[in-house]
C-alpha cells in the first residue's frame, strides 16, 4: 500500500503540463507524416509553452527525492520527442528527404539526446547538493527549437527552400553540446519569449505568406 501511495505521487498535477506537451509533440509528428507542416510547427510551439511553465507548476507542490528525479526524467523524455524528433522529422520532410537533410536531422537528434542525458545527470547531482531552481543552463536548451524552428520554417516556406532549417538544425546541434553558460530566463525573459512566440503564432495561424 505504501509503495502504491508513492507511485501515485508520480502522477499528480505537477507533471500534467509535461504530459500535455509530449502529446502535442506526438501530434506534431503525426501531422508531419501527413504533410501538414504548418500545423506541426504550431504543435511544436504549444509544446514549448507547456515546457516553459511546467517547472513553475511543479514548484507549487513539495515533492520527495524520487518524485523530483521522476520529474527530471519525464521532462527530458518529453523534450526529446517534442524538441528533438519533431523538428528533425519536420526538416527532413520539408527539405525533400535528401541525404544532407537526413544527416542534419540525425546529427540534431543525436546531440539533443546527449544534451538531455547529460542534463539529467547534472540536474540530479545539483538538486541533491543545492536544491531549489537552477539559474543557468550549460549549452543551448533543446526547448529553444520551439522559438527558432518556426522562424526558419517561415523563411524556408517563403523562399520555397529547405536550407534554412537544415542550417539551423546543424547550428543548434552544436550549441546543444558546447560547454557555454546561458542564464535561465525569468519573468522579463519569459515575457520577451512569449511576445515573440505570439507574433510567430499569429503569422502561422493566419497563414500570412505561407503556402502550407
Amino acid at each position: 500500500m505504501e509503495e502504491r501511495k508513492k507511485l501515485c505521487g508520480y502522477y499528480n498535477y505537477t507533471v500534467i503540463l509535461t504530459y500535455l506537451g509530449m502529446l502535442m509533440g506526438f501530434t506534431g509528428i503525426v501531422l508531419v507524416t501527413e504533410g501538414k507542416y504548418r500545423e506541426a510547427v504550431i504543435c511544436l510551439m504549444v509544446s514549448g509553452i507547456c515546457d516553459m511553465f511546467d517547472g513553475t507548476v511543479a514548484a507549487t507542490k513539495k515533492r520527495d527525492l524520487r518524485e523530483k528525479k521522476f520529474g527530471i526524467q519525464i521532462d527530458s523524455l518529453s523534450d526529446l520527442i517534442c524538441f528533438g524528433i519533431l523538428p528533425a522529422l519536420l526538416t527532413y520532410s520539408i527539405s525533400g528527404k535528401t541525404y544532407f537533410s537526413f544527416l542534419a536531422a540525425a546529427l540534431y537528434v543525436l546531440c539533443a539526446l546527449v544534451r538531455l542525458a547529460y542534463f539529467n545527470v547534472m540536474e540530479e547531482e545539483r538538486q541533491e547538493k543545492e536544491g531549489g531552481r537552477r539559474t543557468w543552463y550549460l549549452g543551448l536548451p533543446v526547448t529553444a527549437a520551439a522559438l527558432f524552428v518556426p522562424v526558419c520554417y517561415m523563411m524556408d516556406n517563403k523562399l520555397a527552400y529547405g536550407g534554412t532549417l537544415q542550417a539551423a538544425l546543424v547550428m543548434m546541434a552544436a550549441a546543444f553540446v558546447l560547454p557555454f553558460k546561458i542564464k535561465k530566463p525569468y519573468l522579463t525573459g519569459k515575457i520577451g519569449i512569449i511576445f515573440t512566440g505570439v507574433i510567430e503564432f499569429v503569422i502561422l495561424l493566419l497563414g500570412l505568406g505561407l503556402e502550407v
